[in-house]
């Protein structure tokens, strides 16, 4: 407050006008403190609960850019648990890249937010720029893409293995053509289950047609096209590998639209393991992320990341494990 005050040429006390919304203030020197708070990146600190009491939970913003679904849901529901282990309050939000401008950062510090949570968001070298200014510190759950910012605190799981397990177990099952259905190529949790994907192909000498592998989105109506697409191929997939749960089951509902049964006529593998994997018909073989777990172990990094502490690692994986169910066969 002091240093907009000199900017402005007025005293502390007429800045503290200004944010009290006092009406003893003059529009033009208003508009001048107002411009230069924004420019200072002022925030004004939480108010404190009545009564003077100022233990006040920790509060962190977890933050989606689409609506809850299986995936999600199991993360946040992590979360959820290990605020309440840690008396810490767990705020969820929906919020589209554009709605993450300048004023952005200096309400979610305004609410009282110690941190934020980001899971499968884009984020801009801006944004990731306006939390640092605020001193809010982030941490990214299989972000879609991440701008080259060093420093940047994440928690995902060994998706390359993952990805290797998955096509390991379709080629032992004696299959030669597998397809891969994927998310966004700039996400790096897709790039590293791909690669898995590519991994164990290369080494057990399958070729991969560049139209076995298709990047989209991690979304249902994906797994429908992608596996619509591929079953039009002269040499269709006898095996697909998808980028997670709800992409198997657009491959799922493909498939029984043409005829194909799973898995007698056609193996399909997923990734997540959520509910919905095991409530499919038939039940889903997938790689199960341990979703709850990378949910609690980012509330408690960006607790210790809010309270000054200093943390091991900027990037903690945690394991995946092939769960095998009904959805794979050997190849007809």
């Amino acid at each position: 407050m002091a240093t907009v005050a000199a900017s402005a040429g007025v005293s502390v006390a007429t800045v503290s006008k200004v944010l009290n919304g006092r009406g003893d203030v003059s529009p033009v020197t208003r508009s001048l403190v107002e411009s230069l708070l924004e420019h200072h990146d002022y925030v004004a600190p939480p108010q404190r609960r009545r009564g003077g009491d100022t233990a006040v939970p920790d509060t962190i913003e977890v933050e989606l850019d689409a609506d809850l679904n299986a995936y999600s849901t199991e993360i946040v529901q992590g979360a959820v648990r290990a605020g309440a282990e840690a008396d810490a309050a767990i705020v969820v939000s929906i919020r589209s890249n554009a709605d993450r401008g300048g004023p952005w950062a200096r309400g979610l510090v305004a609410a009282g937010r110690r941190a934020v949570i980001a899971i499968t968001s884009e984020l801009t070298a801006a944004q990731l720029t306006a939390l640092s200014r605020v001193r809010l510190p982030l941490v990214v759950i299989d972000p879609l893409n991440l701008p080259q910012t060093r420093g940047v605190t994440s928690v995902g799981s060994t998706n390359f293995a993952g990805g290797l397990a998955a096509t390991q177990h379709l080629l032992t099952l004696g299959h030669r053509r597998i397809a891969y259905l994927g998310g966004p190529a700039t996400a790096a949790c897709n790039q590293a289950r791909l690669h898995g994907y590519r991994a164990a192909m290369e080494a057990a000498g399958a070729p991969v047609p560049p139209a076995y592998v298709r990047s989209g989105h991690f979304h249902y109506q994906e797994g429908v096209r992608g596996g619509t697409a591929l079953f039009d191929l002269p040499d269709a997939p006898t095996a697909i590998f998808t980028g997670c749960d709800d992409i198997a089951l657009g491959v799922l509902e493909a498939a029984r639209a043409r005829g194909l049964r799973v898995p007698e006529d056609l193996s399909i593998v997923g990734f997540d393991d959520t509910q919905v994997a095991r409530m499919s018909s038939p039940p889903l073989t997938t790689v199960r992320q341990p979703l709850r777990e990378m949910g609690g172990v980012a509330v408690r990094t960006a607790l210790r990341l809010a309270a000054g502490e200093r943390i091991d690692s900027h990037h903690v994986e945690l394991a995946t494990e092939l769960i095998l169910r009904a959805s794979t066969a050997p190849k007809p």
